[in-house]
């Protein structure tokens, strides 16, 4: 083969590798960014780069937020995640159900605030970490709160399951009511209930116009084939 054809066959293979790859990413797609203010990025390993308005957002990385800034991400199953400042998250696991809802959906909540409003997967898919809690949602908004040492839960509707990492619950039933999970030392924690919440995130969707809408993005979603990423990690 002359030295011009083993080039053009070397940038063919280099070009489809490189289109599979972005197929990839593209299917990999699991919600997109509805609202942006400022600096927000995506973090993949030791990679950043800007989140746009439309940007998707994929499995396994993480949105981070500056200061005086704030993201609204809509998932394929219209769960609409609000991020105020310095905020991050991890959209840890998804195993999709169909084109508009999850089977198994873990997200992980950095540092920061954030408001959580379900979609339209079954309420028992959704599952919601901290560094000192696990939560569960039924038919929910949460306004959630995770600091170094305390993580805040406050409901605005619905019910949630409130966890300690050993086990210790408390069900939120009324709006307003609230957990509190303090850490105490050498990995142990305590959990308190009131229904007197100290924080919300309403003062963030104040000073952000948009943050707090709710966005159905899944009435909206064109047809897409889930088959090849049916399960994440």
């Amino acid at each position: 083969m002359s030295l011009r054809r083993r080039t053009f066959a070397a940038a063919m293979s280099a070009a489809a590798l490189l289109g599979v790859a972005g197929a990839a990413r593209a299917d990999n797609r699991i919600g997109e960014a509805v609202l942006v203010q400022k600096d927000v990025l995506r973090v993949a390993g030791a990679s950043t780069s800007p989140i746009n308005v439309g940007d998707g957002v994929v499995r396994n990385e993480t949105v981070r937020t500056g200061s005086d800034s704030a993201t609204r991400l809509v998932m394929i199953d219209s769960t609409n995640l609000s991020l105020g400042a310095n905020a991050s998250l991890t959209l840890d696991r998804t195993v999709f159900n169909d084109e508009t809802s999850y089977r198994d959906i873990a997200i992980r909540l950095g540092t920061g605030a954030f408001r959580f409003v379900t979609g339209h997967s079954d309420k028992a898919a959704y599952k919601i970490n901290t560094p000192l809690a696990t939560i569960g949602v039924r038919g929910t908004i949460l306004d959630i709160r995770s600091q170094r040492g305390q993580t805040m839960v406050v409901l605005q509707e619905g019910a949630s399951r409130v966890c300690t990492l050993t086990f210790q619950c408390i069900e939120l039933t009324q709006p307003g009511d609230t957990a509190i999970i303090t850490a105490t030392g050498q990995g142990r924690s305590a959990i308190k209930k009131t229904n007197n919440p100290s924080w919300s995130f309403a003062a963030t969707c104040t000073s952000t116009s948009g943050l707090c809408a709710v966005t159905d993005l899944a009435s909206n979603a064109p047809p897409q084939d889930f088959t090849g990423i049916l399960c994440g990690r």
